[in-house]
């Protein structure tokens, strides 16, 4: 199934069960999927892949994320309550992510397969482990942690 069969499925589920604040989320979800698919016709698509959709969905938590921090900051709780809970139901369409002794090991053999020595070879890494596990990183902190293992 296709994330863009999951995600309907998912709103149909969600109606069914009468959840309005979880509805509510998935059909933004389906409206960013909406304006995604519109913005591509020029290049002549139809449709996004999933992968651009696995894209669109991290840069919507991204910018969640930002909106948590700067609601905390303005003493506005129950709306930072509001954006978690959208990070969550989105969440829930993204892959597992490497994390921990998993994201070492790969950046490990990244970096033994690109031969990289130094932060300048920082691209070779990162893009050796996009090839390889490309929907289970978080291009962010996978970076983070690659300048980091070529630093010390």
């Amino acid at each position: 199934m296709s994330l863009r069969e999951d995600l309907t499925a998912a709103v149909k589920t969600s109606m069914l069960a009468r959840n309005a604040e979880r509805t509510s989320a998935l059909r933004m979800i389906q409206a960013k999927l909406k304006d995604t698919d519109i913005a591509a016709r020029p290049k002549g698509v139809e449709q996004v892949s999933d992968e651009e959709i696995l894209a669109m969905l991290r840069s919507m938590i991204k910018s969640r994320r930002d909106s948590v921090a700067l609601y905390r900051q303005g003493g506005r709780e129950e709306l930072a309550a509001k954006e978690e809970f959208e990070i969550a139901v989105i969440s829930e369409f993204l892959p597992q992510t490497l994390e921990g002794e998993a994201l070492e090991a790969a950046i490990k053999e990244a970096i033994a397969a690109t031969g990289a020595v130094s932060a300048k070879d920082m691209g070779k890494v990162v893009g050796a482990l996009k090839a390889k596990h490309g929907a289970a990183l978080d291009m962010g902190v996978a970076s983070a942690a690659v300048r980091a293992a070529l630093a010390g």
